[in-house]
């Protein structure tokens, strides 16, 4: 066991109050959750709720269409992210890999990708969709979102493929393996870091993404979470601790896949380190 050594507390007094920063406001959500309006505007905003009302997450179930909002942003995001991974995966595989006269402009034409902004796609793609009908569905929804997380995915990916010794494709070749046993049981186990860190980029872009949701679904049962968010919010009056414990709630996925990842990640910065 590592001992401790005094020369490093002020490092450690450090980090504790960076963490504690960062931790803060997901304490002060969960706390406001849990208040009635009259607390909330009674002044007691940051403090401990003077009455605990965990009947403000059963409000969120019962009395809102929050269930459905996470059902299909569930449903959205996994689509979104499964099709990223793959369809990133398996090109920039052909790009990096498999050597072949255009591959580098091929390369190049997807990381312009990169920088196209959202806002400015938002009106062709509304009339495309609603040319071939799809609006008010999953598909309005993955499609662009798949659109858009393809080029870092590819970029992510072929970053680690250049990394990989041509060597263990060369010995699966002489074990009798095909093009896509190579790929599957030697090449993807390799490169489990990309896939955690495209996985998190994805989520994030997804599962808060609100333009394209409010602009492509006008039907109830499409609408995501960050649309179901706002539709919270009451026309005359609007109860403020069960939409805190909504946000809470909508946090805690993200909280979940991050500890889970945690360790891919973190190895996927640090060969990304290693390379540089």
């Amino acid at each position: 066991m590592k001992k401790f050594n005094i020369k490093n507390t002020p490092l450690y007094s450090f980090l504790i109050v960076v963490a504690l920063i960062q931790i803060y406001p997901l304490i002060y959500l969960f706390f406001f959750s849990l208040k009635s309006n009259s607390e909330i505007f009674g002044g007691n905003v940051a403090g401990l709720p003077t009455n605990w009302l965990w009947s403000n997450y059963k409000s969120i179930f019962s009395n809102s269409d929050m269930p459905t909002y996470f059902f299909n942003s569930t449903v959205v995001t996994v689509i979104s992210i499964l099709l990223v991974i793959f369809l990133g995966g398996t090109v920039g595989y052909a790009i990096e890999r498999m050597r072949w006269r255009y591959s580098k402009l091929v390369l190049t034409i997807f990381l312009l990708g990169i920088m196209i902004p959202a806002q400015s796609s938002l009106l062709p793609l509304f009339m495309n969709l609603s040319h071939f009908n799809i609006t008010d569905s999953y598909q309005a929804l993955i499609l662009p979102y798949v659109s858009f997380g393809l080029p870092i995915s590819i970029y992510i990916f072929t970053g680690f493929y250049e990394s990989i010794p041509y060597e263990m494709e060369e010995s699966g070749c002489l074990e009798g393996c095909s093009i896509f046993q190579i790929y599957s049981y030697i090449i993807m186990p390799m490169v489990k870091p990309a896939i955690a860190t495209i996985a998190i980029f994805t989520y994030r872009n997804v599962w808060n993404e609100l333009l394209f949701a409010v602009t492509f679904i006008t039907k109830k049962a499409y609408k995501t979470v960050p649309v179901g968010l706002m539709s919270l919010r009451g026309r005359y009056s609007t109860k403020w601790g069960p939409i805190g414990a909504a946000l809470l709630i909508a946090v805690l996925p993200s909280l979940i896949l991050y500890f889970i990842l945690s360790k891919q990640v973190q190895e996927s910065m640090t060969s990304g380190a290693i390379k540089g």
